[in-house]
């Protein structure tokens, strides 16, 4: 049996984090299980608690950075990275420690759900021009809930009904061997939040390391489906952009969302003829100034 190091990245308020402790403490073999809270610079520091080693960092510096801070403490054969905001059924770790045994070398991720029962899109392709564009057209968005749609923005429909081995899988909830994760130097800090997770399994796939969406368990994610601010999608943007500039060509991606951008000025300026209530040049800068990473 491998022994587990959790890592749980920790920013804000601590009651989600202090109550995922608790479940975790609760899982059957729990006595076996190193649990580490990464604090990355919380306004709300996470309490020094019985059972946890905590991990403070002095600057927020983002998800990657944060879960490195806590992996560099674990001394477990692997890492468990968990989003603050997941439930666990409780056999959770013994249903992964199952899963490992069938896939010794691999990154797993359990079944997602959220709050409302809807299963997530866990297992995705690699990100290419095309995925981002369709994502950014948003007269596609009445497709979405459409096989066709998902596998134009990247998402593995294989997925959603059976075990299967993805090019990555999102990073609420991920198992990661630490040698591994070690050896490729952990997340690429560059990146704030946002693709660093695509990027870290890109990195294992070339080590020889597997990535499987798995069917179970399951854990629901509180955040899973909520719609991202404005901040939160200049994230999305800036995460995309520095993993195009890394794998691929940042000039593309930025030419293709441009384009998309003008696609959607036109179908708004449509909609406001309409009489709908949309603004389609303040649209149009606000995507634009996020293709070009303004401030």
């Amino acid at each position: 049996m491998q022994t587990i190091s959790v890592v749980i990245p920790h920013y804000g308020d601590p009651t989600p984090t202090l109550e995922l402790v608790r479940q975790i403490q609760g899982q059957e073999g729990a006595e076996q299980v190193e649990i580490i809270v990464s604090d990355d610079a919380s306004p709300q520091a996470f309490p020094d608690t019985p059972g946890v080693i905590v991990a403070r960092r002095d600057v927020n510096g983002g998800f990657g950075a944060n879960v490195n801070a806590g992996a560099a403490t674990a001394t477990g054969d692997v890492i468990v990275v968990l989003n603050s905001d997941l439930t666990l059924e409780p056999s959770f770790l013994t249903e992964m420690q199952r899963a490992a045994e069938q896939h010794p070398r691999a990154v797993l991720s359990p079944r997602v759900v959220d709050e409302n029962g809807i299963e997530a899109w866990t297992g995705r392709s690699f990100p290419g021009v095309r995925h981002h564009a369709a994502a950014w057209l948003t007269p596609l968005a009445r497709f979405r809930a459409t096989n066709a749609w998902h596998r134009a923005v990247g998402h593995d429909v294989r997925a959603r009904g059976a075990e299967a081995e993805v090019d990555w899988v999102v990073g609420a909830v991920m198992w990661i061997p630490l040698a591994d994760f070690r050896e490729v130097g952990g997340f690429d800090e560059r990146f704030f939040m946002n693709s660093e997770e695509i990027d870290l399994q890109r990195r294992l796939r070339e080590r020889g390391l597997t990535v499987v969406a798995l069917r179970a368990p399951t854990v629901v994610h509180a955040g899973g489906g909520s719609s991202p601010s404005e901040s939160r999608r200049r994230w999305l943007v800036e995460g995309q952009m520095l993993y195009a500039d890394k794998w691929g060509s940042k000039r593309g991606l930025q030419a293709a969302l441009a384009a998309a951008t003008g696609a959607n000025f036109l179908v708004n300026v449509a909609r406001r003829a309409a009489g709908r209530d949309v603004r389609p040049i303040a649209v149009a800068r606000s995507e634009l100034s996020m293709i070009r990473g303004d401030r």
